[in-house]
């Protein structure tokens, strides 16, 4: 049986006798780990949104997949897709055992069914243009992994983050991306390191992506959605930098051409 580094015993003991100044210490001396790890497998992730490009700019979609924690965190990233870049709803999806519901609130054993995940993903009519994305943290979530193996029989390209090396997650998975951070301050607490690491890999996975697919113009959020004034505000100054124009014209292009990018381009036309 493989050795989950992410179940091993603490580096540091006796958490409850610690003052407050010494338990953040010591979670901050774990967590300062993880971009590190990050870095090892800097050419893994490369690999994986090169070939997910590939399919992205011919309309594949993205999907995430996980539960507890690792779903929160790729049902987040997606979520984050539509106002920051401008992209539709369904470019990128996050999925997470037990539905909606388990976003706020744990569904027992929802991460044990081999079949349900592809039962969702069906929801959504996944098909070979498109990219799956297993997160999970220890690398045997059966609900991602029955998922991952379904995906590579019909040719759907397959990515798998995990903090466990030779997981079966790290097996299947066609373009495995493994950080491995080590053992959790509290012993098997992957929401700390572990999430973390999911965390800052996905960023690096859609950001990218967004930014190859041409939503990002310098390094400003040309397509952003502008859902509240501070939004507002960012846009019109955006465009000020672009353009010879005072605020409050940069205001009203922004307002009528709906975006940064259609109010700058309108503009030089």
């Amino acid at each position: 049986m493989i050795e989950r580094i992410t179940e091993s015993s603490s580096n540091h003991n006796n958490l409850e006798k610690m003052s407050t100044r010494e338990l953040l210490h010591g979670i901050n001396s774990e967590d300062q780990k993880v971009a590190t790890a990050i870095h090892q497998i800097i050419p893994e992730i490369e690999l994986f949104i090169d070939e997910c490009y590939l399919r992205m700019k011919n309309g594949g979609r993205l999907f995430y997949i996980g539960a507890g924690t690792s779903g929160r965190l790729g049902v987040v990233d997606a979520s984050e897709c539509p106002p920051t870049f401008g992209v539709d709803q369904g470019v990128v999806v996050g999925i997470i055992a037990g539905g909606d519901l388990a976003i706020r609130k744990a569904v027992e054993f929802a991460e044990d069914d081999t079949e349900q995940c592809w039962n969702d993903l069906m929801e959504h009519n996944i098909n070979s243009n498109d990219t799956l994305i297993g997160i999970a943290a220890s690398g045997s979530t059966p609900y991602v992994i029955g998922a991952i193996k379904k995906a590579n029989t019909l040719g759907i390209l397959t990515g798998g983050i995990s903090c466990n090396p030779g997981s079966p997650l790290e097996v299947e998975a066609k373009f495995p991306m493994t950080a491995i951070v080590g053992p959790e301050f509290v012993t098997g607490s992957t929401r700390m390191k572990s999430g973390t690491a999911q965390k800052l890999i996905l960023n690096m996975i859609s950001t990218s992506l967004m930014i190859k697919l041409g939503h990002v113009k310098g390094n400003k959020m040309v397509d952003m959605q502008l859902s509240n004034k501070k939004l507002v505000d960012r846009g019109a100054k955006m465009i000020q930098q672009e353009i010879p124009v005072d605020y409050d014209t940069a205001l009203y292009l922004l307002q009528k051409f709906g975006s940064v990018r259609s109010a700058v381009e309108n503009y030089k036309k």
